[in-house]
């Protein structure tokens, strides 16, 4: 299974300072993957609840979890439409776990309704494709048209986002610019083991093996990438 905590370890760094999970916070993470945001959380968070789609990502992170955290839960469901406990969380977090919602003002409301007044939302999306080289270097190199399926750019555009976010009753909507590489391994090989899989291409590809060698160094294979941290908060009325 590609790592992507290893992917995006410097990216996750910026996050989890952003995010600022206090002590006594009841925090809901969406889109958890293999819950390493999730078990970061429950490190000072009373409860934590992540959540994704997919199945085999949340066995991996109930096994990661189950030997010293026992204030995580996960949830196998849609963030857009899981009825949720109303009011109760006071942060909402997540990890490029938001851009594929069908209809993110739908899902961010339904989110919305789960966090008390004056909860906190903080999440990592990437910016445009053409700023993101993991993207875009990949897609030339192995000549792949970009996929019409779910798009992890669609909240690239900050004002689009914060009309979305705005419409789903979040207000003091902020973005911060996140400009950290991704990680693909060592060096060359492993990087072409991680994207063969990743991407479902040839590991024979020379022109893949080219580009990811012109971006081996000494810590490894590095692409450049470009994210926002998005934070914004509910309206408290007991704090006017």
């Amino acid at each position: 299974m590609f790592d992507y905590d290893a992917e995006l370890r410097l990216h996750n760094e910026l996050l989890r300072a952003a995010a600022a999970v206090r002590p006594g916070d009841r925090v809901l993470d969406i889109g958890c993957g293999t819950g390493q945001t999730t078990r970061e959380a429950a490190k000072l968070a009373t409860t934590v609840l992540g959540v994704d789609v997919s199945a085999q990502m949340l066995e991996r992170a109930i096994h990661l979890s189950e030997a010293d955290l026992n204030n995580v839960t996960y949830l196998l469901a849609d963030a857009q439409t899981h009825t949720f406990p109303e009011s109760y969380f006071d942060l909402a977090i997540s990890r490029f776990g938001v851009m594929f919602f069908a209809d993110p003002t739908a899902a961010f409301t339904n989110i919305a309704r789960a966090l008390r007044p004056g909860a906190r939302i903080c999440f990592m999306v990437w910016q445009g494709y053409e700023r993101n080289e993991w993207a875009s270097s990949i897609h030339d190199a192995i000549g792949a048209p970009r996929s019409g399926g779910p798009d992890p750019f669609s909240l690239a555009d900050p004002i689009a986002t914060e009309q979305i976010l705005t419409a789903s009753g979040f207000v003091d909507v902020t973005f911060t610019e996140v400009d950290r590489p991704v990680y693909y391994g060592s060096d060359s090989s492993a990087a072409l083991e991680a994207i063969s899989g990743l991407w479902g291409v040839d590991d024979e590809h020379g022109r893949l093996r080219s580009t990811l060698a012109a971006h081996e160094t000494d810590a490894g294979v590095h692409f450049g990438s470009r994210a926002w941290i998005i934070g914004g908060s509910l309206p408290d009325p007991l704090r006017h």
